[in-house]
């Protein structure tokens, strides 16, 4: 094991700190226009947002009002952030994150990959640091903590209980990710108020 017990928990926590990085790039306060359809006035159907430059931000779907299927996030410099699956507005399937530094060019650096049934964790989490190197494996099941270990960025493994309380940072500064991410979508949904616009070749009624 390299370093000491309280430089391998300053380590860990800094890692925690990175994952836990307010989306600065994909919440910046600049102009953003939401594209989307609406049905029985919720949305429905595919949903963009973009921003001032036309770069596009955020990719999804909604089904008479909740989330469904993949919801994508990028970077105003188009580096992908996240991608988060949806089934009934829920969390369900693989969630991946990456660090929003990497290189435009070529894939950035994955930062997280985790597996969710129904909202809750279940199934193995794995998390990278900004180095690439390993830095932490969680096995869930039904969103109880059965498995837990962890690494520094320079690869000294901590023990479990060190291990578990990274797991424990973890999950409260994902959620709050997770939170960040859809509240970019709530406060910019399609416009599901407006006029139907009139079918080509009739004239709207008075």
């Amino acid at each position: 094991m390299v370093g000491t017990p309280r430089e391998l928990i300053r380590a860990a926590a800094l890692g925690a700190a990175v994952l836990a990085a307010p989306l600065a790039p994909a919440a910046e306060s600049q102009p953003v226009t939401p594209t989307g359809s609406c049905r029985d006035g919720l949305p429905h159907g595919a949903y963009e947002l973009r921003d001032a430059g036309g770069r596009l931000r955020v990719s999804g779907a909604f089904n008479r009002g909740k989330r469904t299927s993949s919801f994508i996030f990028w970077s105003s410099a188009g580096v992908r952030l996240a991608h988060l699956p949806y089934d009934e507005g829920v969390l369900s399937g693989t969630v991946s994150l990456w660090y929003a530094d990497s290189p435009r060019r070529g894939e950035p650096q994955q930062k997280l990959e985790a597996a969710y049934v129904a909202g809750s964790l279940d199934g193995s989490k794995r998390s990278w640091h900004a180095n690439g190197a390993k830095r932490a494996v969680f096995v869930y099941a039904r969103g109880a903590l059965v498995e837990a270990q962890a690494w520094s960025a320079a690869g000294a493994q901590q023990g479990e209980p060190g291990a578990r309380a990274l797991a424990e940072r973890d999950a409260t500064a994902d959620r709050r990710y997770y939170e960040s991410l859809e509240a970019m979508v709530d406060q910019h949904p399609p416009r599901c108020d407006a006029p139907a616009a009139p079918t080509p070749g009739t004239q709207a009624t008075r």
